[in-house]
Parts: C-alpha cells; structure tokens; sequence
C-alpha cells in the first residue's frame, strides 16, 4: 500500500509485496487450521517464495544477502506484509529479527556481521533481544536495569533475569541488555552483547503465555543469565553506550511496527466492507446503513493520517536526525487507530467476528498488544509531554483567565 508521498522504487517494491500477498501468503493463511502455528518447513517456502517475488529481506544491505533498499523506500513493502500474520515472515521483515539486523549493521564489527548477520539474513539462525525485565527490573523505566555485566580477563560474565524476550525460545543468538559500570548513569553504564543461546548458564524458563500471535507461532520467553560467559569480542557496538544503541534499533523499529499494523487494520477493514456489502439486515445490506459507513469512514481516516505521519518522522530519521518525540507521537497515534479500526471491524462482522475463520480475532488480540510492545503508550507520551513542557509558552492569558486569577 503506496501513497503519493513514496518514491517510483517504493511503489514497485510493494506492487511485487502485494502480488506476494495475494498469490502466496493469504492462500497459505487459509490453509491453517484455527489456532495453529505455522511450522518452520513452511516459514522455508514462504521465504523461498519471497525470494522469487523478490521482496526477501529489502531493508539488508545487498553486501550481507539483503536488497539493499533504503529504509523509507520500504515502508509501503511492510505495511503489505502486516495484512497477514505470515506477511513479514515470509519477507523477513518480522521483529525481532528485522531490528537486530538493523542493529548488527549499524553497530557490528566484521567478525559479527559474518558470524551472525550473515546467518540472521540467510535464515540460518533466528535472534532474540533481551532487554525487558520482571519486577523489579527494567519495565517501562529502562533504566532499572538489573543484569550485570562484569569484566573477567578477556571475557564478560552476564548475571540477570529477563522476561518477554520475543522469539527467545527459537533464537539461537541473543542480544542482550546488561549494566557494565555501576558507578555512573544506566544510560552510560550499560553495554549490548551477542549471546549465543547454548551459552552455559543461559536458562530458557518458560514462553510467557500470552495473547495474539499464534499463526505466527513466535515465543515470549522468560530468561535467566546465570554467569553466562561470553568472549570481549561479543561486546556489541561500544562499551557503554548500550542505551544509545538500543535507540538506533527501536527508533526505526517502531515506525516498522506502525507500518505492519496499519496494514492489518486496512485487510480489517477489507474484510468489514465486503461482508457488510453482502450481508443484509433490517431490509438492506448493512454497508448501505449510515453508522458502519461512518466507522469505516472514521477509521480509514485515521490510518491515513498514520501512514503520513510515520513517513513524514521517517524522512527525519532517514536525514540522520533521531526524531525521538516524532517516533512517539507515531507510535501512539498508530497504536489508537489500529485498535479502534480493529474493534470497528469486529463490530461490523458481528459473531463472524469473534470465530477463527476470519483472522479477525487474532488481529484484535495482536493490537491490544501493540500498545506495550517497544515501548507503552504512557512511557511515549511522557517522551511527548516533556518536550511540549521544555519551553513553555509565553502568551498572554485571556482577560477572563486574568480576571479569575
């Protein structure tokens, strides 16, 4: 899904996305049975397939087995991709993988990109990023941050407890948040490490139960780090600067998300115009009533005032600038529209709705979580208020305002 604003090659790689879609992944979707996950023989051939259609993996870098299209350009491709719970799969485009590509690119030494980025983009290993922790660790406040990580000769000794580490029971290398210097600021004391997941000491409790996600079949784990040991050289980027890293990551990681949930709002949306077109009720068909077409009026609305704005915060970042405040006002405005054209669809089907033979359910499931996911709604608009608050206004109060006062 292209708008005016993408560029020619935007708008070819998403037609080539699109065609994917429809001619490959929402046939395999149907095919499963309700609740099931894909299996991993299947990711196989959806990726092969992507392959063909050429849409594997556009946002690597053509030198580490990408494409090579520059993260505006893909924007349009992952809104495609997000119609299906297999989408971004099947194109490689799925988190957690996608932003620790991103990351290993930006930040890796050599030696890690062949190690690991290589493998990560040729789908011969799976990663998982581990930053989150259980009370009273690092939540929505980062910088309580529990995990150590200590210097021993040439090697970094990891102690902590993580939870909500997406994928963590498949990965077989883990990026790992951890405090390195306990004397200054956890945004300048804390480092990222590569962790191979058979690492002695690393301890894959349990996949969280938990909503949404379940075509997909990707894990939630619960991880604890008993003085796993890795060597100096799995250091990822630069000793201390961990929390900066982790922006580099998350900034273009959340605009990715927004991009793959409005595309399941928009098939939400498909799937409520065409039943609501057939289906009659009360003498005609419900599309012909005036309240669903104001609720998809309202939505489609909204999502088009999303896509603008996760393109326009997209430039910036694109310019090299970090556009934080931006990244969270999209990420909030996204997450609103996506849950309310989700729950506007699953109003219109009605009991069709809430069974599994429409994906509409899962959708629903999938963006409630989208409001937590990289971040909680309040932890972005507090990034918001601050900086609305930082300078604040110096216009004169209304005469009844003064009168009052």
């Amino acid at each position: 899904m292209y708008t005016h604003a993408d560029s020619e090659v935007a708008r070819e790689l998403a037609e080539r996305a699109e065609r994917l879609m429809e001619e490959v992944v929402l046939p395999k979707e149907r095919e499963l049975a309700a609740g099931t996950a894909v299996s991993r023989g299947t990711v196989r051939e959806l990726r092969e397939a992507a392959r063909e259609y050429e849409v594997y993996a556009p946002q690597v870098s053509e030198e580490w087995g990408g494409m090579g299209y520059s993260f505006r350009d893909v924007l349009p491709t992952f809104e495609e991709a997000g119609r299906s719970p297999l989408g971004a799969t099947a194109m490689h485009v799925a988190a957690p993988d996608e932003g620790n590509m991103h990351l290993l690119e930006l930040v890796g030494t050599e030696l890690q990109k062949e190690q690991y980025l290589a493998p990560l983009v040729e789908d011969k290993l799976r990663s998982g990023f581990s930053m989150t922790e259980p009370t009273p660790g690092a939540g929505s406040d980062p910088k309580m941050v529990r995990t150590t990580a200590e210097k021993d000769g040439d090697e970094w000794v990891i102690d902590g407890h993580k939870w909500w580490t997406t994928q963590g029971v498949e990965a077989d290398v883990l990026v790992v948040l951890a405090r390195t210097d306990p004397d200054v600021h956890p945004y300048e004391g804390c480092s990222l490490f590569l962790v191979p997941a058979e690492a002695p000491g690393v301890d894959v409790e349990r996949n969280i139960p938990h909503i949404g996600g379940t075509t997909r079949g990707v894990s939630h784990a619960e991880i604890v780090y008993d003085g796993v040991r890795v060597p100096e050289e799995h250091l990822l980027g630069e000793e201390g600067e961990g929390f900066s890293h982790v922006q580099q990551r998350l900034g273009p990681a959340r605009l990715t998300h927004c991009m793959r949930y409005t595309g399941m709002a928009q098939r939400a949306l498909d799937i409520a115009t065409a039943y609501t077109s057939e289906r009659e009720a009360f003498d005609s068909t419900i599309a012909e009533k005036q309240g669903p077409r104001f609720a998809i009026a309202e939505a489609a609305t909204d999502l088009r005032a999303a896509r603008a704005m996760v393109r326009q915060t997209a430039d910036r970042i694109a310019a090299g600038e970090e556009a934080r405040v931006d990244v969270s006002k999209s990420k909030v405005f996204t997450a609103r529209a996506v849950n309310e054209a989700v729950d506007a669809a699953m109003q219109l089907v009605g009991g069709n709705g809430i069974a599994h033979d429409l994906p509409l359910a899962e959708f629903y499931t999938s963006a409630r979580q989208f409001r937590y996911v990289d971040g909680a709604d309040e932890v972005h608009k507090r990034v918001i208020a601050r900086d609305e608050f930082a300078d604040p206004a110096t216009e004169e109060l209304s005469p009844i305002t003064r009168y009052r006062g």
